[in-house]
């Protein structure tokens, strides 16, 4: 009988699995009915003088049995880590690949597919930018339209109220031309008043300048509508010039007759459109009369400018609405 020593055990647990498997060993001794006779049957419970009893051994393990086998786990001395496959990391290498050359023709193929990409790319962009700058330019032109619809009208106003001036200024200059005796003061002061008027021209210029700033587009760059703009605001600064003389003759020639001659009280009503209420004057004279019939020959000149101006204006307005309703598809 082995005694049962752990050493032992761990060796016979490390032996393979085939040395496990070994037949046990046949007890010593006869075999009686059954019985085993000898130093194996002995029982348990008798007593050697001055000896200890051994625990009887572990049974042989049955061939039947599978025995577990103990895999050593190896630990890192280092990172004192388990070092099993189980916790190992693995890396996956990729497989080199032969690529074979391809054929010319694939190659062309290729090239030819991304070219046909790249311009159907640019032609569908250059088709919206062209669809979007048509839209913003009917736009710039509808409003275009509309604001020189309402130059024309404000410049028809404008004619006719410089005419009614200008006949002012007739009626005015034939009065000074007659002795003081004569004249007739009311009519006078009447001429003098409506000779002071003055009619200004304001264009609608904010449809204009947005143009001007998107001449870069096509739709304007090949069209004529600059020089026509050109044209139109050239006249324009003629027209405020010649404004300008007539605020300054008023200020230099009229203004100072009409508080040297005029009572307050016609004076008030005369520009209050109250009608003047007497025919009186103030300290008029003959050279004050030829004095203002002098004057009066340079405000003729500057209302018939006025006039000239305006129908400059007027034609351009025509000319430029005109070109832009047929250059640009636009209803009238």
């Amino acid at each position: 009988m082995s005694e049962n020593n752990p050493e032992n055990t761990n060796n016979n647990r490390r032996k393979p699995l085939a040395a496990n498997l070994k037949p046990a060993a046949k007890p010593r001794g006869k075999t009686v009915a059954g019985a085993t006779v000898g130093k194996a049957a002995a029982t348990p419970k008798s007593k050697s003088k001055g000896k200890k009893t051994l625990p009887p051994a572990e049974p042989a393990e049955k061939k039947d049995e599978p025995i577990a086998a103990i895999t050593e786990v190896k630990t890192d001395p280092v990172s004192n880590q388990d070092s099993s496959p189980q916790n190992t990391m693995e890396v996956h290498h990729h497989p080199q690949l032969d690529h074979k050359p391809k054929p010319l023709k694939e190659y062309l193929l290729e090239g030819f597919m991304i070219f046909i990409a790249v311009m159907m790319g640019f032609i569908a962009e250059n088709i919206r930018e062209t669809i979007t700058n048509n839209q913003h330019v009917h736009q710039l032109t509808t409003r275009l339209v509309q604001d020189l619809k309402v130059d024309s009208a404000q410049l028809a106003g404008i004619d006719s109220a410089v005419e009614g001036i200008s006949k002012s200024n007739d009626t005015l200059f034939a009065l000074l031309q007659q002795p003081l005796a004569k004249v007739d003061a009311r009519k006078m002061q009447q001429a003098v008043y409506e000779s002071h008027s003055v009619w200004l021209f304001h264009p609608s210029a904010v449809s204009i300048a947005a143009i001007k700033n998107e001449l870069y587009l096509k739709q304007f760059s090949d069209s004529e509508i600059i020089r026509y703009i050109a044209t139109y605001e050239r006249h324009i600064e003629l027209l405020h010039t010649a404004e300008d003389i007539t605020f300054k003759y008023q200020r230099s020639f009229l203004d100072p007759f009409l508080l040297a001659h005029f009572t307050p009280a016609n004076l008030d009503a005369t520009f209050n459109r109250h009608g003047m209420p007497t025919t009186q004057v103030r300290n008029l004279s003959q050279d004050s009369l030829t004095q203002l019939a002098a004057s009066m020959i340079l405000i003729r000149i500057n209302t018939s400018d006025l006039i000239r101006d305006n129908g400059f204006l007027r034609k351009d307005v025509n000319d430029l609405l005109k070109y832009v309703t047929k250059q640009y598809h636009l209803t009238d």
